[in-house]
């Protein structure tokens, strides 16, 4: 008999899990659906700022439920990878305390409520938007339902079906809104994902040099050297189509006080040049988190945006 106390911990069950709980359940899954992610969502609105449609008539209306929509099928891939690795996550001295892994929401409850999100939100897409966004948002929830299986755990593809999920986001408020997308617009929001992305594996990989296990199964087969190569290559090319779509005349005003949007040329380039900061230096995490803790570039943001809108304004 005392042995098998031994075997207990504090939740009272021997395999060291939470029991479920009628409140606990419910938190567990809003845990797990990672609404700290959900500003990631927000480039919904990218490709109507770009063209200048955000205010046009039912374009706020439309976004909030893209919005919505790829916030639940984001949410349902959230819940069916933590299903698929609760197992692995146990033994992870941070992963561990994922609901899923920690027994808060049980292994039956994630890959079910993820599985009616990720049929959902490509139905409600398809009586509630335009059959383009509903093919995209399908697209997006089987990218990553392929990437959850096995594309994590392929050089570079992993890396690539990251980039274009950003991709995605971006481009599905312009197809919702049925806006043409420009090819440079396209180039300069997918490799700044690339350098986003590229730059946090590369402070994943620098952080655990030296270290036994990786935080990531592909992380200990990509060199630093290699993942330098990437960010710095992905913030060249955005930096470049940037500059190119800043300075094509289509859907250029000659009217405002001042070339506003080719102005705009310099707070892209030192937003970059900021970021690039913290992916040198090994401390670029979640892009969301560097954004909304770095008061610098958040200020270089605004002065962007702020840019942006006397052109879209015609000032």
């Amino acid at each position: 008999m005392p042995e098998r106390t031994a075997l207990l911990d504090s939740s009272g069950r021997p395999d060291g899990t939470q029991r479920p709980s009628p409140v606990g359940l419910p938190l567990g899954l809003l845990r797990t659906a990672r609404p700290r992610q959900w500003v990631k969502n927000g480039l919904v609105v990218a490709a109507p700022i770009a063209a200048g449609e955000l205010f046009s008539s039912g374009a706020l209306t439309q976004l909030a439920l893209v919005f919505a929509l790829f916030t639940a099928a984001a949410s349902a891939i959230y819940l069916i990878n933590d299903a698929r690795d609760a197992e692995a996550d146990r033994a992870h001295p941070q992963k561990r305390h994922r609901p899923v892994a920690a027994g808060q929401v049980p292994v039956p409850v994630a890959y079910a409520v993820g599985g009616v999100l990720a049929v959902l939100a490509p139905t409600a897409a398809a009586y509630l938007c335009t059959p383009m966004t509903a093919a995209l948002l399908a697209a997006y929830v089987g990218m990553q339902l392929a990437y959850c299986i096995s594309l994590k755990h392929v050089l570079v593809v992993d890396l690539v079906v990251v980039t274009t999920g950003f991709l995605m986001r971006a481009m599905i408020g312009g197809v919702a809104l049925e806006i043409p997308l420009s090819r440079w617009f396209l180039i300069t929001t997918g490799f700044g994902a690339l350098f986003m992305v590229s730059a946090k594996r590369y402070s994943e990989a620098v952080g655990m040099e030296g270290k036994n296990g990786a935080t990531r199964a592909l992380l200990s087969e990509y060199s630093t050297g290699y993942l330098r190569f990437v960010w710095q290559l992905a913030a060249g090319v955005s930096v470049l189509a940037y500059c190119l779509w800043a300075m094509e005349s289509r859907g250029f005003s000659e009217a405002t006080l001042l070339p506003w949007r080719q102005l705009s040329m310099v707070a892209f380039i030192v937003a970059v040049l900021r970021y690039a900061v913290f992916a040198d230096r090994g401390s670029a995490g979640a892009p969301e988190d560097v954004i909304l803790r770095d008061r610098p570039l958040a200020l270089i943001g605004l002065f962007w945006i702020t840019l942006f809108g006397l052109e879209v304004a015609k000032l």
